[in-house]
């Protein structure tokens, strides 16, 4: 598929979930049952205030539960969305440290932008750019989060070495995806809404790892791990997992 209508579709659709609040879920995507209609992970189980509607329903895990985020880290949330991930972290480096969130759709970026503002975090921006292009420096960065949102992207292999390239030496990420397992149907993967809606463009798992691997990535780990088994057709399923790994 190309590229360019990928990211514009993309677009369109989280332009819709920013203006309407509504999920950015199709009918086989982004809850267990399949509906639709309910997201795949509970935020309210974390003990922490944040501002209402910055969390979409768009997530498929909660990486800052999975890796180490320390007073006066700099950490970058890619496809940060309405903020939510970006907010809990925020709370994680405190006054000393900062969040960067990275999204590609200005109505998303506008919502996070006033997400922060309400909730008064000062440690917190938000900026508009592609993951396969990040407006971030090169090594300034100590952990990068994501929440479902490579499978969105196109050229996955340049996204990880962004990741790969922004972070410090000793940096580490925390990145939750969707994935899938067995040979997934071309009719599958050129379907324009379930590759908005996380099925489309989710990577096979094993080489989901193996393109982090080869993207210099050490430590590579996974640290939670979904299946969903109403997300699912002949020979193959589709699933979430949560990944750590480091930069050395």
């Amino acid at each position: 598929m190309d590229d360019k209508k990928i990211k514009q579709s993309v677009k369109e659709r989280y332009a819709e979930v920013a203006i309407q609040s509504t999920s950015c879920c199709g009918a086989n995507c982004c809850s267990p049952d399949g509906s639709g209609a309910g997201a795949l992970v509970d935020y309210g189980l974390i003990d922490a205030e944040l501002p209402v509607g910055a969390n979409l329903g768009l997530g498929c895990g909660i990486p800052t539960l999975s890796v180490e985020i320390l007073a006066g880290d700099t950490v970058l949330d890619l496809g940060s969305g309405a903020g939510v991930d970006a907010f809990l972290a925020a709370k994680q480096v405190g006054p000393e440290g900062r969040v960067i969130g990275v999204d590609m759709t200005p109505e998303i970026i506008a919502r996070a932008q006033e997400n922060a503002l309400t909730g008064g975090y000062q440690n917190v921006e938000f900026r508009l750019g592609e993951i396969e292009q990040l407006p971030v420096e090169s090594e300034s960065v100590d952990v990068v989060l994501s929440n479902c949102v490579i499978n969105l992207v196109p050229d996955k292999q340049k996204a990880f070495a962004e990741i790969f390239r922004v972070l410090k030496k000793g940096g580490r990420f925390s990145i939750s995806d969707m994935v899938t397992f067995g040979e997934i149907p071309q009719a599958v993967r050129d379907d324009m809404d379930l590759w908005t809606g996380c099925i489309g463009g989710a990577l096979d798992r094993e080489m989901f790892l193996q393109i982090v691997r080869d993207a210099g990535f050490k430590d590579v780990e996974i640290k939670k791990s979904v299946t969903y088994d109403t997300i699912k057709g002949e020979g193959y399923g589709v699933g979430s997992i949560t990944v750590e790994a480091h930069k050395r």
